[in-house]
């Protein structure tokens, strides 16, 4: 049983270390860019864009490991039931359709907690750069509307 803690303690620490990573790829890319300081609609569209593709990339590999995991343990019968069950646990779907064996129960609600953090601080991510380009458009209207 303790070892099974440790597994999930790992599989979280190795999921918040990819997202964390993930996080600073994208901060570091937005930065060098200077998509933050830009304006107007078709680069706020296409920023939206980018964004949602990168973080649902991140997400992915994050389900991947877990998925991974499930199936090098024998947890389910074949990768894609390891993969399909890792992406509804952690999105937090959970069809119920698939489940695992009594020793591995304890790791669907853990990462599905692990994943609605997750998603929470891409969210968080998503509305603060949002937030950013708006205010950036609101303020250039501004100073036009003061010339």
């Amino acid at each position: 049983m303790l070892l099974k803690i440790l597994m999930a303690c790992l599989l979280v620490t190795i999921t918040v270390v990819m997202h964390a990573a993930g996080f600073a790829a994208l901060l570091k890319v937005l930065f060098r860019s200077n998509a933050l300081a830009s304006f107007g609609f078709w680069s706020s569209t296409w920023l939206v864009i980018n964004l949602t593709g990168w973080l649902i990339l991140v997400h992915l590999a994050e389900i991947a490991i877990w998925g991974l995991f499930y199936f090098w343990q024998g947890c389910l019968p074949d990768v894609e039931s390891a993969f399909y069950f890792a992406g509804v646990t952690y999105t937090t779907v959970g069809y119920g359709d698939l489940v695992l064996t009594r020793p591995w129960r304890m790791f669907a609600p853990i990462e599905a907690l692990t994943g609605i953090l997750m998603c929470g601080l891409s969210t968080s991510a998503f509305f603060a750069v949002v937030i950013r380009r708006i205010d950036n458009w609101v303020n250039a209207k501004r100073l036009l509307e003061r010339e």
